[in-house]
């Protein structure tokens, strides 16, 4: 199904002056409206709460369902059932079958990594897998990765998957909700982003290469669940979950602390303080932040010709507010920001730059969708 659409942009704007502040904080009071016009092409549907998704080579797309699926939808539009040799999950509240990604050399190797809550002894864990496809089956199935410890709930497993130029794989991970405290210790993987070799193996130049949990690459994170690589700088961007307010979007660095909980923008959903500190020595403080949360999920950076004005610009989802937003980005530094598609009432679970500069979308329903975005004529 394909439609022209006129939706609402809404633009937001505070600039926080002084150096130890954030360089961009979105508030409710700033806002003004403008139009624009896209046309939104429905690629499928009836999906089971789409999680992630992964171009292949021939431009077909690889799309996981939090319930446990992994399937293909072709170029043709033919969506194909659920892969078989597909691991058990827990899918349990916010845990399943989660993000995907395929490996740098698949032209050559057809190997694929998906990022899932694994049940084990105890409870279960943010893992990932790597597998071979073919046709819509998966072999020689291995876990090459499983955040430690287990524990028996269904929140907060991050589990997006992001390689970067040496082949080196990023996965976010959770604080996983009731151990938010553990997301300071670099002696387990609470509330961290972690760095593995494509077998699993611990990069040697790794901060935390001598402690319990050698994969760790940054910490202090609450649940994050959008990472991308810039395109053009190589630097890696990841995007986290606040409690009620202070998502956060942060720019990496290797070792370094960014301060959940001991610093945050937000509160509890109670309305209790988790802390009164926005800022400490030592921790770092996000590129942007929301408050109220908008609930972000995927992310990515736009390259491609179809929106040649947005190249280098920042794409987001939006669950709560049901929008992408997209951010204007001069280098590291945040611009105006603008919502589309916000009156379609969809949370928007994933975002993917395609082959051709095409926006693709996955929508978080139990009859979730691919949408298509591309300009009007």
């Amino acid at each position: 199904m394909t439609r022209t659409i006129t939706n609402v942009l809404s633009v937001c704007t505070l600039a926080l002056a002084g150096v130890t502040q954030p360089a961009f904080s979105q508030q409710a009071d700033t806002k003004t409206e403008t139009k624009a016009q896209f046309v939104v092409t429905e690629l499928a549907k009836e999906l089971v709460h789409p999680w992630g998704m992964a171009f292949l080579p021939n431009g077909d797309l690889l799309v996981t369902e939090r319930d446990g699926g992994i399937r293909r939808l072709n170029k043709a539009g033919e969506l194909s059932p659920r892969f078989t040799n597909v691991p058990s999950v827990e899918a349990n509240n916010q845990g399943g079958m989660l993000d995907i990604a395929i490996d740098p050399d698949f032209e050559t190797n057809n190997t694929i990594y998906f990022c899932f809550s694994q049940p084990g002894d105890g409870g279960s864990s943010s893992s990932v897998a790597k597998a071979t496809l073919a046709g819509d089956s998966l072999s020689d199935v291995e876990t090459i990765f499983s955040a430690l410890p287990l524990v028996d709930n269904g929140f907060h497993f991050g589990c997006r998957l992001a390689f970067n130029a040496d082949k080196q794989l990023f996965i976010t991970l959770g604080d996983r909700y009731k151990y938010m405290k553990e997301a300071q210790n670099t002696e387990n993987h609470f509330g961290t982003i972690v760095r593995i070799n494509r077998d699993g193996s611990v990069p040697s130049d790794n901060p935390f290469i001598n402690g319990k949990a050698p994969e760790i690459y940054s910490y202090g994170h609450r649940n994050v669940q959008g990472i991308t690589i810039h395109p053009e700088t190589g630097e890696v961007w990841a995007m986290e979950h606040g409690p009620k307010g202070g998502d956060e979007v942060n720019l990496l660095s290797k070792g370094a602390n960014y301060g959940w909980p001991v610093i945050t923008y937000g509160i509890d959903y109670s309305g209790a303080v988790i802390s009164d500190k926005t800022h400490s020595e030592g921790m770092e403080q996000p590129v942007l932040y929301w408050d109220p949360s908008i609930a972000p999920s995927g992310m990515t950076f736009y390259q491609g010709d179809m929106f040649p004005q947005w190249n280098g610009d920042l794409l987001v989802g939006s669950l709560k507010f049901t929008h992408l937003r997209h951010i204007e980005m001069d280098g590291d530094k945040p611009g105006e920001q603008h919502e589309y598609l916000r009156d379609n009432n969809a949370r928007i679970r994933d975002v993917e730059v395609g082959p051709k500069g095409a926006i693709f979308l996955l929508t978080d329903a139990p009859n979730g969708k691919v949408l298509k975005l591309t300009p009007a004529e």
